[in-house]
C-alpha cells in the first residue's frame, strides 16, 4: 500500500472516532456547549493579568451625610433607598443618616456625622435646615452638599444647583468641585438689657414686612400651594405701618430711612426668578442692604417693577447699599427672619460676613 494512502486512512480514522465520542456525549447531556464557553472564558486570564498586579487599597469608601427634616419627605425609606442607591452607583459607601427635630434642627446632627467619618454633609431640607447644618461646617474644610427639600432652596437657587431632583443634586454634591462662599453673620440686640446675641445666615436677614411674610407662611400651607403661601402671606400684611430705621455702612454717618423692610443679603437671588440685590455676591466678602418703602398698592407696583427689572439706584423707595458691615437701628422693636426662620422682635442688628467660611459642593470640575 502506498504510503500517502496509508496515513489518510489513519487520518480519517482518527477524525471518525473523535467525532462518534463527541456525539455520544453530547447525546447523554455530557458536554453543554454553553456552559464549558463560559467556563473556558472565566479561565482565561485578562490582558491586564500579564501586567503588574493592581494595588487593591484597603481605604473604607468615602461617606456622606444626609440630615433631613423629616417634615420635608412623604416617603422616608424610599428616599433613603434612592439616596443610597445613588451613593452606591458612584462609589461612596452607605449614607450616614440623621434626622432633625424641633430641639435639634440639624446643628448637633452634623457635628456627629463627621465625627462618625462623613466627609461631606448634606441637608435635606428647607433653608432653614440648611442654615442649622451649614453651621457645623463653617471654617472647615468639609463640605456642604445641597439637596432640594424645601420650598424657596434660596442657597441652592444662588448657587445655580439642580432643585427639581434630589438624586441630580446629589450627584453634583458627590461628584462637583468646592467652592468656598460667605457666611453672613449677625449681631442682634433685642433692646430689653439682655446680652447681644451672635447668630449666621446664608442667604439673607430681613426685618419687619420680610420676616411678617415668612411667620405668615406656615409649613402646612407651604406644602400645599409652594412659594404662593408667601404672597398669600405677603397680601395679608401688605397694609402694615412703616417703621424708622436708622442705619450706618462700615462705621459712616448715619441716615434714617421710613421703611417697611430691610433686608440684609449675602446673596440676592429668591424664588421665581426674582433678584432683590442685583450686585449681592456669595463670595465678595461684602454685605448687601435694601430698604424699601412703599405706600399703598401703588407704591409696592413700583417696588416690584424695580426687582423686575433689576435697577438698583434711581427710586427713593428701594435705597440699596454695600459694604463690610450694615448696622440697622429700629425705632421699635421689629420682626427678624433668618433664611426663612423667625426670630421674634429685635431694636438693631449688626451684619457682616466671614469670607470664604463656608464650603459648599457645586456642579463642574476643579
Amino acid at each position: 500500500m502506498p504510503e500517502n494512502l496509508l496515513w489518510w486512512i489513519v487520518g480519517a480514522v482518527v477524525l471518525f472516532a473523535g467525532i462518534a465520542v463527541a456525539a455520544a456525549m453530547v447525546n447523554q447531556g455530557v458536554v453543554d456547549y454553553d456552559a464549558l464557553t463560559q467556563r473556558l472564558r472565566r479561565q482565561r486570564p485578562h490582558r491586564d493579568s500579564f501586567r503588574d498586579t493592581p494595588v487593591v487599597s484597603d481605604e473604607p469608601p468615602r461617606r456622606a451625610a444626609v440630615i433631613v427634616n423629616p417634615t420635608k419627605v412623604d416617603d422616608l425609606s424610599e428616599v433613603r433607598a434612592r439616596i443610597a442607591g445613588v451613593c452606591a452607583a458612584h462609589g461612596w459607601g452607605p449614607p450616614i443618616w440623621a434626622e432633625t427635630t424641633a430641639e435639634e434642627p440639624g446643628t448637633a446632627q452634623a457635628r456627629q456625622a463627621v465625627l462618625d467619618g462623613a466627609v461631606l454633609v448634606c441637608p435635606l431640607g428647607g433653608d432653614g435646615t440648611v442654615r442649622a447644618v451649614a453651621k457645623a461646617l463653617v471654617d472647615t474644610e468639609t463640605p456642604l452638599g445641597l439637596l432640594p427639600g424645601g420650598t424657596g432652596n434660596l442657597l441652592a437657587r444662588n448657587l445655580d444647583l439642580p432643585l427639581d431632583s434630589v438624586e441630580k443634586a446629589l450627584v453634583v454634591a458627590l461628584t462637583g468641585h468646592n467652592k468656598s462662599v460667605d457666611v453672613g453673620q449677625i449681631i442682634i440686640d433685642r433692646g430689653n438689657g439682655a446680652e447681644p446675641e451672635e447668630d449666621t445666615f446664608l442667604v439673607m436677614a430681613g426685618i419687619g414686612f420680610d420676616a411678617a411674610v415668612m411667620a405668615g407662611a406656615p409649613e402646612h400651607l407651604k406644602r400645599q400651594v409652594g412659594n404662593a403661601a408667601y404672597i398669600l402671606a405677603g397680601l395679608r400684611n401688605m397694609k402694615g405701618p412703616q417703621f424708622k430705621a436708622r442705619m450706618s455702612v462700615d462705621g459712616g454717618m448715619d441716615f434714617t430711612r421710613r421703611t417697611r423692610t430691610v433686608l440684609l443679603g449675602n446673596c440676592g437671588k429668591i424664588f421665581g426668578g426674582l433678584v432683590l440685590m442685583p450686585e449681592a455676591k456669595i463670595d465678595d466678602g461684602l454685605i448687601d442692604a435694601v430698604a424699601m418703602s412703599p405706600k399703598g398698592i401703588v407704591g409696592w407696583t413700583a417696588v416690584l417693577a424695580r426687582i423686575v427689572s433689576r435697577q438698583r439706584k434711581g427710586h427713593p423707595i428701594v435705597d440699596h447699599h454695600t459694604g463690610r458691615e450694615i448696622r440697622v437701628r429700629m425705632d421699635r422693636p421689629e420682626e427678624l427672619q433668618l433664611d426663612g426662620d423667625t426670630l421674634g422682635p429685635v431694636r438693631s442688628v449688626t451684619a457682616s460676613v466671614r469670607s470664604g467660611a463656608l464650603v459648599v459642593r457645586v456642579a463642574g470640575s476643579g
